[in-house]
This record gives structure tokens, sequence and C-alpha cells, in this order.
């Protein structure tokens, strides 16, 4: 088996990962900001796209620009190491309600000069009324509003934080350069009519694409002087050859393809950071790397050996870092459902290629070697994803084990013999099924194929809607009701379960209709305010459509919503069904008041340990809980079956919705907005993440886990079946283990099916230290959701959540 070196980090590496490890509270930049406001307020007779692409252009000139730490890969986000841009064209209300307390947030806290703060104060009034979340409110029905108001329904992060959700066409970047892509946009725009009402349109579109094109080449050009403006002030000989040659690689990509690993990975990179600059969306991916990077390290470490494995190594991590550097600010409400800050910069390794028609095992030397990188690292950037399929070799899925033992939650794992067949029946042409990749957390797309939020929509709390549906449609929390029903458990007028569960169904189905009508409304601003140019040219089919991703530029469109608290629901029904109907040993009326008390007093606690447990759970394979969850689930499904997005219609293959469980931490949010629960949970207390399990009720170990996952409709649920699971460091000590291990994951992809799962490898007893003594435990990175974040830097819920999940054993 290929032994892995998981330690050596080269100095430079450690030093400028500790640097950015110990920046508690990263600074905020105004520049974007400031740049945008401007050139929006100059060119209001422009349209919107051109305007868009002229404010990027203006930016990407006057911002500050940097290069530290001796690194090899450059490019900045951001005046200061880990700012935070604003994007005053998506929201200011939150900003200028909580500006002044964005240091005091527990987890996710930002600094802000006095400088900055009166630089807020100054532009955002001009963008009252003209922000994306503005609209979206002048928009919305009062029922909508009330809605969201309750919290059952959230669409906030749709609103405040644009889209991304996907990869580029990295390819071909890499393929034509620069320049190539504006060759390709000139050509389109050769073909306009331009006394057609369409043509005019897409002839805006084009233009912004140059504009925008033409101002990242520039761009590029600034850090090749800047480069060599150091080199002439450099001492030291080394560094000064390493800051020419990187003078050279700009001078070279800013127009033309890169000839070299280092130029080609240097271009994504800045590519990469220009999607983050243009958009305040997340998850911008880098798709399947160790494909489109291969021809490049293949000549240059295997065949020419201009550079060695381990500066390739360097340069990844180097790159690596850069995307650490990356960040966003969300609202506080919004930053609680994505607790640590992630950006969900998703590459994916391994997985089958189509040669000739026939499926290939796609994994090559880049593979391993991203892997390795990574693994070194330890880092919570990128979020590393591996594509599984039975072909996998033996030696490469203990590579993957062996980083897994590492301790910091990757990689995860996506399964080819679930997500391909699935696409292709979808309508994905076999060529692209097989080239998917994963997408932020667990999601999956076509890279450079695909629009915007394979998943990522609205999020609905499951076990809320679950409440309402007991209580005549009241939801608990705030005692409003949407959808009146007559039965209720407060009154005991429910005669059979079979009622309950169609209580369950009239609800859930409203709940989804309300969900894709906020949906639609946050779909029809974003695409009417906040183009995104650089994006669209890096999306097939945009250029050629003369449409931007979010008019239907792209060849396939399918997305899909989050639902939060799916184990509670399932463990909350089945609770229902056999200690209320068919035992009978509670009732209606007592479980009721039970739920109303939080089950204060002791009759209380004694009928909460009732619940708990004398009912099946899920995640134990138990039938009768697992096969009730997906009779719930099936309703929602179904439901989803009625709509399509605003896309529909319009170009993409596809438009339709799917369901998905990757609710990243929104668990603990949702949890703190839920009052009781049938299956004992305590008001205010965590839901159940993702598609795991409820924390501490899974009791029969791995296995058992994996059969209940297997019984979930994997095949509807394309947005992804998220599973985390946590093991205890000694677990994998052993040969035998390990080997135990990857004979468990290929079981449960290949017999169950199963979507994904992920590994904590922590002990309870490190995160409780790191919990009471975060100054020692900057670096220790865990898994929350579909991605891993630094454990001190979550809030003090997000990580008692985490501590209370399950902790196995093989």
């Amino acid at each position: 088996m290929t032994q892995l070196d998981l330690t050596s980090l080269s100095p430079r590496i450690r030093a400028h990962k500790e640097a950015l490890i110990h920046i508690v509270k990263p600074p905020v930049c105004t520049e974007r900001a400031q740049h945008y406001t401007d050139m929006y307020q100059q060119h209001q007779d422009k349209p919107l796209p051109v305007r868009r692409a002229l404010a990027l252009a203006h930016h990407l000139q006057q911002r500050t620009i940097w290069i530290k730490h001796d690194e090899l890969i450059i490019g900045n986000q951001a005046s200061e190491v880990r700012a935070a841009p604003i994007f005053p064209e998506y929201t200011v209300s939150w900003i200028e309600q909580e500006i002044d307390e964005l240091a005091d947030r527990p987890g996710a806290g930002f600094s802000v000069s006095e400088e900055n703060k009166a630089v807020l104060h100054k532009i955002c009034p001009w963008w009252r009324g003209q922000t994306v979340q503005d609209r979206c409110y002048g928009m919305f029905t009062d029922e909508q509003k009330a809605l969201l108001s309750t919290g059952i329904i959230k669409a906030e992060g749709n609103m405040t934080s644009g889209d991304a959700h996907l990869a580029v066409n990295f390819p071909l970047l890499l393929e034509k350069g620069l320049d190539g892509l504006r060759d390709k946009v000139d050509e389109r725009r050769s073909r306009l009519q331009l006394t057609d009402w369409e043509d005019l349109h897409k002839e805006q579109f084009l233009k912004s694409i140059d504009i925008a094109l033409s101002a990242l080449s520039d761009h590029i050009l600034r850090y090749a002087e800047l480069a060599k403006s150091m080199a002439e002030q450099e001492n030291r000989p080394e560094r000064q050859a390493e800051l020419r040659h990187i003078a050279e690689n700009c001078e070279l990509i800013a127009h033309q393809p890169p000839q070299t690993f280092w130029q080609a990975l240097q271009l994504c990179y800045f590519m990469q950071l220009v999607l983050q600059i243009e958009s305040n969306g997340h998850s911008v991916s880098f798709g399947r790397l160790d494909q489109y990077l291969y021809p490049w390290y293949r000549r240059d470490v295997e065949l020419q050996q201009n550079i060695s494995r381990e500066f390739a190594i360097e340069l990844l991590h180097g790159c690596w870092l850069k995307l650490l550097e990356v960040n966003k600010i969300r609202s506080g409400s919004h930053s609680k459902a994505s607790a640590g800050s992630p950006l969900y910069q998703n590459v994916t390794i391994g997985g089958q290629k189509l040669v000739n028609g026939q499926p290939q095992d796609a994994v090559n030397p880049l593979s391993y070697t991203v892997l390795e990188s990574c693994g070194r690292l330890r880092s919570t950037q990128p979020n590393l994803s591996v594509r599984y399929h039975a072909g996998i070799s033996n030696d490469f899925l203990d590579a993957c084990v062996q980083v897994i033992r590492c301790g910091f939650g990757m990689p995860a794992f996506n399964n080819d013999e679930i997500v391909i067949p699935e696409f292709i029946k979808l309508g994905v042409e076999p060529q692209d099924a097989y080239d998917y990749a994963a997408i932020g957390c667990i999601e999956t797309a076509v890279g450079g194929k695909w629009g915007y939020r394979c998943t990522g929509m609205s999020f609905i709390n499951f076990a809320r809607v679950m409440l309402a549906a007991l209580e005549q449609g009241r939801d608990a929390t705030s005692q409003k009701i949407f959808l009146p029903q007559e039965l209720a458990l407060s009154k005991g007028n429910f005669e059979t379960f079979d009622q309950v569960m169609n209580a369950w169904d009239e609800q859930i189905r409203y709940y989804t209709r309300k969900s894709i009508e906020i949906e639609c409304v946050v779909d029809t601003v974003l695409e009417e305010n906040a183009h995104d140019i650089i994006c669209s040219a890096l999306v097939d089919d945009c250029i050629e459509r003369g449409k931007s991703v979010k008019q239907g530029g792209a060849k396939y469109d399918w997305v899909s919503g989050l639902q939060v608290g799916i184990a509670n629901l399932g463990n909350s029904l089945a609770a229902v069904r056999k200690l209320v109907f068919e035992q009978g040993v509670i009732g209606q009326q007592q479980l009721a008041a039970a739920l109303e008390n939080d089950f204060d007093g002791l009759d209380g606690e004694l009928l909460r340990q009732r619940l708990m447990n004398n009912a099946p759970k899920y995640g134990n394979d138990e039938d009768d809980v697992d096969n009730l969850l997906v009779r719930a689930y099936q309703t929602y499904i179904d439901e989803l079956k009625q709509y399509h997005n605003t896309r529909f219609g319009r170009g993409p293959i596809g438009g339709t919705y799917y369901a998905g469980t990757s609710s990243i931490s929104a668990n603990v949010p949702f949890g703190a907005a839920t009052q009781a629960t049938p299956d004992g949970r305590k008001a205010k207390t965590p839901l159940a993440e993702g598609a795991s399990p409820a924390s501490g009720t899974d009791h029969l170990g791995p296995t058992a886990v994996f059969n209940s996952l297997g019984k979930l409709p994997t095949a509807a649920i394309l947005g992804g079946v998220l599973l985390n699971q946590k093991l205890n460091p000694a677990t994998l000590e052993n040969t035998r283990d390990r080997e135990k291990l990857m004979l468990m994951l290929r079981t449960f992809f290949e017999v169950h099916k199963g979507w994904h799962v992920q590994y904590n490898i922590v002990s309870r007893e490190t995160l409780l230290e790191a919990k009471a003594h975060p100054e020692r435990y900057r670096d220790l990175v865990v898994r929350v959701a579909g991605y891993s974040a630094f454990f001190t830097a979550l809030s003090p819920d997000a990580q008692d959540d985490i501590i209370a999940r399950t902790e196995h054993t093989l």
C-alpha cells in the first residue's frame, strides 16, 4: 500500500498557516463596497450587466493588492489578511444594525475599525430600498413575510449572500486562456442582430463579459508589476528568483493559456478569487481538479521533472492557504446556520471517467498528491471530497483512510454508484454525468455546465411543521396558524395514527409550496439585480445563449432546498404511533401538555424518558421508525414534483427540484427556535444534523446507522444525503481496524447505495479541553456538517452539538 507523508510542511507554509489560524477576529474591508457604490452611482444610465462589469473592473483596478508570507500562489481578496469585504448590493439593513456588535459575536466575530464604520454609515443609506433583500421584501406577499418571520422557512442566505453553489469550467479556462475566452465572446457578438430585441439584451450581457475579462487580465498584470518591484527590493537571492518567476507567470497567464503546472494552478486560483470578489455567494468550488490539472502535473513532475513532487505539494499548500484567506461576513442570524464562517470551496478527486464510452477509474498520481497535500496541511480549505466507485483500488481507499486518521474531517465521500445513474435518469448526458463533482458541502453537479444552487435554496424546519400537524396547524414557537386543521393532541381528538400522518401530509405540502413561492421571488430579484458576469462566462452555454446563469444560460439546472430535523421527525412520529396509539401508555392530552411545558417537573421528565427509551430511534436499523420516516419524507418529495424553478423552459435541461439534507449547521439555530418534540428532545436544543441520527440515539454502531440510511429514498434526495460519523482516534490505530473501515465503506456504498459519509476522528475529551482552553487548540479542525471548521471558531452551541454526537467504535 502507498504510504503518504502526512506530517511534512515547509517552513513558509507552516508560518503562513500559523499566522492565519491565530487571527481570531478578522477585519472588515470596505474597499469593494466603496468602489461598487461609486460605479453604481456614476453609471445609473447603463444596463445592469454593464454596470456590474464596470464596478468589478473599477474595483480590480483600484483595490489594494499585496504579496506576503513568501507565498508562491498569490492574490488577495481584501485589503488585509482574512478581511471580509462588504457586498452592499445584496443587503445593508443588517450591516447598519449590527456593525457595532460584530466583535462580540460568539463565533464568526469580526473587528471593524472606526474608519470603516464611517465608510459604511456613509454608503449604506444610498443602497436602502435598492438591495436584493429590500426588493425581495417588496415583492413578498404578507403571508410569505409572516412565514419568514417565524423561521419555519428560512431564505435569508439566498437574499443576502447571492448564489454560487457551482463549479465553473476550469478546463475551458486552461485551454483557451483569458484572451481565448474574449475571442469566444467576440465571435458570438459578431452573430448578433441588434435590430432584434433579444439580441440587443444579449449584446449588453456579452459586452459586460468582455469588460470583466479585460479587467481581470489587467488585474493579473498588476500582480506581475508588484512581484517585479518586490524582487528589486529583495535581498534573499532565492526569494528574488521566486518573485521574478511569479511575475513571469502572471505576465503569461494574464492573456495566454498556462504552460506549466505552477501557471495553471495560479490561473485557476485567480479565477476562483475573482469569482469570490464578484459575488457574495459561497460554495464556489474547483470541481475535479485532479483531472483538469493533471496534464500540466504529468508534464512538469512526471515526465520533464521541471519541478519535484514536493514542490508541487508546496504549490498546492500555497493555494489551499489562499483559499483559507478568503472570507465573507454574514448577518448574526445567518452565521449561526453556517458556524465557523465556512466558504465550502470544494475540491473533488477520484471517481470515474468515460473513455470511448466505457467507464474507467480516474485516479491518477495528482489524486494522491492532492490527497496528501490536504492531509499534511489539515486545514478547513479546501473542502476535500473523494468520489467512490466499486472499482476504486484498495490502495487509494487506504490512502483516503490514512488522511481520515489525521482527524480534520476529510476527505468526505460521494458515491458514483448512485449519483451517476440518477443524473443520467434526470437527463444528464453520460459524458457529463461521469464528470460530476461535489459542490460546496456534499451536493453534486457537473462543473461548468450546471446552474446555481444544486442545493442551498430555502430551509424548512421539519420538526416545527410536525409540531404544527399535531396541534391544529399551530406553530408551537410563534403560536401562528397558517394552515388551520381540526385535530390536535391537546384536544385528544385524533382517532387513529393515520389521521396524524394525514395532518403531516397537509402541513408539509403547504410549507413546501410556500417555500417554492419564496424561492421564486428571490430567484427573480437576483436575476434582475445581481448578474454574475465572470461566473457566467465560464458556464456552458451562457456565452452562446447570451444569457447569464440566472437567466437560464447553463446547460443543466436542477436545484434543491434543505430539510432540517429529519431524524427528529421520524423519531417523533414513531414515538407517537407506538406509545400513544398502539400501546396507549401516554395520552394525547398528556403528551401535548408535556410538550408545551418542556417536560417540566418529575412527571414530565419521566414521560420524556419513556419517549426516549421506549420508542424506536432512527439510526439503529429498526424498520418501525426507518420506514415511517421514509413515508413522511416521501410526501415532501412528491409535493416537490409539482413545481419548477424560474429557469424552467428558458434553455437549461431540467429546471425542477429534488430534496436535500445538507443543512450545514442550521440544526443548531433551528433547534433553538423549536419547542419540545415527541422524541424526547427538550425545547431549544439542537435538531439532528443532516440525515444523521439524533445525537446519542444511535446505540448499535456505525453499521446499524448505514442500514437505516440505506432505506431512505436516496435516488430522490439528489441534493445530498449527509451522514456525519464520529470515531474515537484509537479506533483506527491498527491495520485491521482500518481494513474494517474500508470494508464498511464498500458495503455502505455498494450494497446500501449510500450517498455520502464523512468522519470526525476526535475524542470527546479533546473537544471538551479545546472548548475550555481555546488558545491551545487554534489548529483543531472538526467536521461540522458538510464542511470542516476550526473548533475554536465555532459558537459554544455549535461546539456542544459536536461534542454531543455519538462516538462510535468499529
